[in-house]
């Protein structure tokens, strides 16, 4: 057992190396890791073997919620290959307290002196075989070199195998064995009824004791038994991000190629790779995305990065609060103790002075303490002519990339993931005709998609091509020029539901007035490119989290209520006929 511990102690690090490298292989049975899944994978720990089970520690939840449904069949069988015989998984969840102990000692430290406080196990079905034969013609790929690995012939793992290298053979071969381990064959291992979580504590509680010896510590046996407590709050969760916005949701095309992948290195090595980065382009692109997703993927790889995101409007806010309530050394240490600061629509800075002033001496504090700052705008940072000269050379001393309008194959992948998502059943047919009908935004693009989907809900029919062409017919391009602004929007829905225009733009919360100012939010979204901040700015001020909430709203009730509906396309084509007039 002492054996097995330090075995799974000194090779752990080997064996994730291998699971990553096996994983990337095209002809690995293993599936290709996500970010997330490699981050995961790469922050468990060893503790020590327990009855055959090996147990691993893990930060938080998500982790081991990842551990366990997506990688454990993966750990289990490399495992096997380096222990030689059948094991099992079992995963627990760190004391807070751990954390600096993870990042300060080496596993077979660990393995000493790690208290879990609340494990789950995984184990792998006895009945079948450990894993599938690897020996198909095109499995062997070109060897890269990874010391440290362990002959196969005795284990169910066919690890990379390295061979001489010569100019004539330099193989590797991918996958697992169906054979189990020689060293542990099936007959003289049966089946074991899987340990209760209380006989895990109990052996583990006794190796401790044996290692311990005659040293008494003193400590009540209740000190070293296995909590089954859940998860502590982690206070360096910054709530600002989106989780929804990931890099694995997000669509990868020719036209945000080069920007995603600044954005995933900025996220693997903060202020390291790109600082500042500055991602530019037109409205509903995909900037926001990028940037959540580079905040949330930095926290998955070092979850006590303390990572801020807000837009340009609420740093103004902010700046604007802290002056009325004379708290300037709060703001300071709320925008200045950070890791990473992301900043979206930069632009909007434009002709607020004090404003910029405080972020330039944001920024430089920041960037002299190496710490990253992603910036995004609707332009890049030389047309920016509004702002001070001495911040646009800051943003241009980093990375600018620039995200464009995404290609038509792009467009239809982006409509393809949105419908998944959503569980609409659409036809590639119908997908295509959208996707060529929408060329600029992304966010026209999904709007198009959710229309179609709520016409197809509300008359409880299929989606089909007629049936997308009677939905979008009232916004689809068309050759004649279309002037549509905010102001145009706004008198059209006041006139239709016969209220004053300042009532849209007022403090009035009555429902009919509510749902018109919604409505016409809803309509400035989908019908002009202004940003959430410039809607709210011409709805008499509103926040732009406003904006969004009557965006959510609206979206929602459109396949819910009929009503609202024939209301959005009553509306739109009003609009657009009163756009062509002017």
């Amino acid at each position: 057992m002492a054996d097995d511990a330090s075995t799974l102690a000194e090779n752990w690090q080997k064996m994730v190396d291998d699971l990553l490298y096996i994983s990337d292989q095209p002809d690995s049975d293993v599936p290709s890791f996500t970010h997330q899944q490699r981050a995961h994978l790469q922050r468990a720990r060893p503790i020590t073997m327990v009855n055959s089970y090996a147990l691993l520690t893990v930060p938080n939840e998500n982790v081991k919620a990842t551990i366990e449904n997506d990688l454990g069949p993966h750990i289990v069988r490399i495992l096997n290959h380096y222990l030689g015989k059948s094991c099992s998984l079992a995963v627990s969840i760190a004391a807070p307290q751990d954390d600096e102990w993870q990042s300060s000692h080496s596993p077979a430290q660990a393995s000493r002196d790690y208290e879990p406080r609340y494990t789950s196990r995984y184990s792998p079905r006895e009945e079948s075989p450990v894993s599938p034969e690897r020996n198909e013609p095109g499995a062997s790929r070109p060897a890269a070199s990874q010391p440290g690995k362990q002959s196969s012939s005795t284990s169910g793992l066919s690890a990379p195998r390295r061979t001489p290298r010569n100019h004539h053979d330099s193989q590797i071969e991918i996958g697992f064995s169906d054979h189990q381990p020689s060293a542990a064959p099936r007959e003289a291992n049966p089946p074991r009824a899987a340990a209760s979580l209380d006989e895990l504590a109990q052996v583990y509680q006794q190796q401790q004791a044996q290692k311990a010896g005659a040293t008494d510590t003193g400590q009540p046996d209740s000190a070293r038994r296995l909590h089954r407590e859940a998860p502590a709050h982690d206070p360096n969760q910054e709530q600002s991000l989106n989780p929804k916005y990931t890099f694995e949701n997000f669509v990868i095309g020719s036209s945000n190629r080069f920007a995603n992948g600044a954005a995933v290195a900025v996220a693997e090595n903060p202020a390291r790779a790109y600082n500042p980065l500055f991602i530019w382009g037109g409205s509903g692109l995909g900037k926001t995305h990028l940037l959540h997703a580079a905040g949330n993927y930095a926290q998955v790889l070092q979850p006590k990065l303390r990572v801020k995101y807000v837009s340009s409007e609420e740093f103004t806010n902010d700046y604007i609060n802290s002056l009325r309530d004379d708290r300037q050394e709060s703001f300071k240490r709320r925008y200045r103790n950070l890791d990473i600061l992301m900043v979206d629509d930069i632009q909007f800075l434009e002709g607020k002075e004090s404003t910029q002033e405080e972020f330039f001496h944001t920024f430089n504090a920041l960037h002299q303490a190496d710490k990253q700052i992603i910036l995004s705008s609707d332009r890049p940072p030389k047309q920016l002519t509004t702002l001070e000269d001495r911040l646009r050379t800051r943003f241009e001393g980093g990375l600018i990339t620039d995200v464009q309008p995404p290609d038509l194959e792009t467009r239809i992948a982006i409509l393809m993931k949105k419908a998944s998502a959503d569980g609409t059943d659409v036809d590639r047919e119908v997908l295509e005709f959208i996707a060529s009908q929408f060329e600029s935004s992304i966010r026209e693009l999904e709007g198009a998609l959710i229309r179609v989907s709520a016409y197809s809900s509300l008359i409880n029919e299929p989606i089909d091509m007629k049936l997308a062409e009677i939905a979008l017919h009232d916004i689809l391009p068309d050759t004649a020029n279309l002037e549509i602004t905010m102001s145009t929007i706004m008198e059209v829905t006041a006139e239709y539901f016969n209220i004053e225009f300042k009532a849209l733009t007022g403090a009035g919360k009555t429902r009919a007035i509510a749902h018109a100012r919604q409505l016409a939010m809803y309509l400035c979204r989908e019908l002009t490119d202004n940003s959430l901040p410039k809607i709210g700015e011409a709805f008499g001020g509103k926040d732009h989290t406003t904006v969004m909430y009557a965006d959510r709203k609206i979206r929602k009730e459109m396949t819910e209520n009929r009503n609202t509906y024939d209301e959005i396309q009553q509306l739109t084509q009003i609009i657009k006929t009163r756009g062509r007039v002017s």
